[in-house]
């Protein structure tokens, strides 16, 4: 996939499953389970042991079925790493212009980590494609609202706080995507091996998005 074609998948599937593990046994099978509940973006955080190993495989394995992405990208050095293991697209949790001047260099989708007005108009301006709006449970789905109300160019991925009680008011309240972690997936999940119960989990989330976009 090119990045346009990279950035449509984001929009359309209307969920990121960032995901943590332990082992990158767990985040393949784990990966399984999400993309048949219709989830086909997934973020792998540098954190996890092994991140760019996981990244390598699961690339090689799923091919364009299922995007994935390298998240907690602290600087530009990360992001070159993850994106020479396969990463489709780069996340941050904070704003690194050096980041984002990267990710254009080799076409390649950024989302930095913002919280106020003025970061994410520093962050468009510097090119970046969508803006993680982290941490979004302080404020809300109302905040999405608010700062798009200026700024209606903004594509906000709201990251933290969002689960199924909340996604279909953020994306209501005009969110492009969402980033969701352990309402999702979780390690409690993935030790117990209930990938039933991830793929319910990911398509109650695709259900909410498409409930959000029709304004229920």
């Amino acid at each position: 996939m090119n990045k346009s074609q990279k950035l449509s998948l984001i929009r359309e599937t209307g969920v990121i499953a960032i995901m943590r593990a332990k082992s990158s046994d767990q985040l393949i099978a784990a990966a399984d389970a999400i993309r048949q509940g219709g989830v086909r973006v997934i973020e792998v955080t540098m954190t996890t042991p092994g991140a760019l190993n996981v990244i390598q495989e699961a690339t090689r394995r799923y091919g364009d079925a299922v995007l994935f992405g390298a998240g907690s990208v602290l600087d530009p050095e990360s992001a070159r790493a993850a994106i020479l293991a396969g990463a489709g697209f780069i996340v941050a949790p904070s704003l690194n212009l050096n980041v984002i001047e990267l990710c254009n260099r080799y076409s390649i989708p950024v989302m930095p980590g913002c919280y106020t007005p003025t970061e994410m108009l520093t962050a468009w301006e510097a090119g970046a494609d969508m803006l993680k709006l982290f941490p979004a449970e302080v404020g809300g789905p109302d905040l999405v609202r608010a700062i798009l109300a200026p700024f209606p160019q903004f594509e906000i991925v709201p990251v933290g706080g969002v689960d199924l009680n909340t996604a279909a008011e953020f994306i209501k309240k005009g969110a492009a995507a969402l980033g969701v972690g352990s309402s999702l997936v979780n390690q409690k999940l993935l030790d117990a091996g209930d990938m039933d119960e991830l793929i319910r989990r990911a398509a109650a989330f695709i259900e909410e998005v498409e409930k959000g976009r029709n304004g229920k």
